[in-house]
């Protein structure tokens, strides 16, 4: 029997029956993933229930990766045994005390004298002694006379220095004496300054004062004495008879 040599249309044949047997096992064996575009594989391209847990790196799924409600906590364990007591604290340090304020006043109140109509001391809290009262002075002047200068002041010695002290003078009512004898005490006379025994001006300071007060009367011009001047509503010096009664509360100090 002849054996005739093979064509090559024969060979083309063959060769391509191989590879279309065995070719895609071929390929299947061969695909890596430099043959896999990035971010190109879909959830289309994995059949379902075929991604297990062999196939998923350790720690790499997130709480995220999670639909809400799979996750579930599993049962707690057992309480462990207590562990030891740990080491006390350092006890924390004493603030600094803060520093004493300044000593204040003894905080007595408020001193004050109550002088009557003639210049003398009516009642007081304590200290006062009048210096000079509605005084008449000597005439020291080159020409006329001036000593009548400190005759409408009352004068008071205070005891101590005033230098860090307030004076509060105020003229005190008196409406059981009919100043002006009109006959009216109730002070609801009508016209202007008609109602002595309710009204009148009144000035107070300490002696002493440079360019400001002096005191006219013997050893009265320093900081332990006072000066008050009593007057009438139109600022007119008092007169004897009809002089007023009036206040005078020393506070501070």
């Amino acid at each position: 029997m002849r054996i005739r040599k093979p064509t090559p249309a024969f060979a083309v044949a063959v060769g391509a029956l191989v590879i279309s047997l065995g070719g895609t096992s071929y390929a299947v064996n061969q695909v890596g993933s430099s043959d896999i575009k990035d971010n190109s594989v879909r959830s289309a391209d994995i059949r379902n229930d075929t991604v297990r847990s062999i196939d998923v790196k350790n720690g790499t799924l997130r709480r995220a990766d999670f639909a809400d409600g799979v996750l579930v906590p599993g049962p707690r364990g057992k309480t462990g045994p207590r562990g030891p007591a740990g080491t006390n604290g350092t006890d924390g340090t004493n603030g600094t005390d803060g520093t004493n304020g300044e000593d204040g006043t003894d905080g007595a109140p408020a001193r004050w004298v109550l002088i009557n109509a003639q210049g003398q001391i009516e009642a007081q809290s304590g200290g006062f002694t009048v210096a000079a009262a509605y005084p008449t002075l000597a005439n020291t002047a080159p020409s006329g006379d001036n000593s009548l200068r400190a005759a409408g002041n009352v004068y008071i010695n205070a005891g101590e220095s005033l230098s860090d002290n307030a004076i509060v003078a105020t003229i005190a009512l008196q409406n059981q004496l009919d100043q002006n004898a009109d006959g009216i005490t109730n002070g609801r006379a009508p016209t202007a300054d008609a109602n002595p025994e309710f009204s009148g001006e009144i000035s107070a300071s300490i002696c002493g004062l440079a360019m400001i007060v002096a005191c006219a009367p013997t050893d009265t011009n320093n900081a332990n004495h006072f000066v008050v001047s009593p007057r009438n509503s139109d600022g007119t010096v008092t007169q004897d008879g009809a002089r007023k009664r009036f206040y005078v509360v020393i506070a501070g100090g």
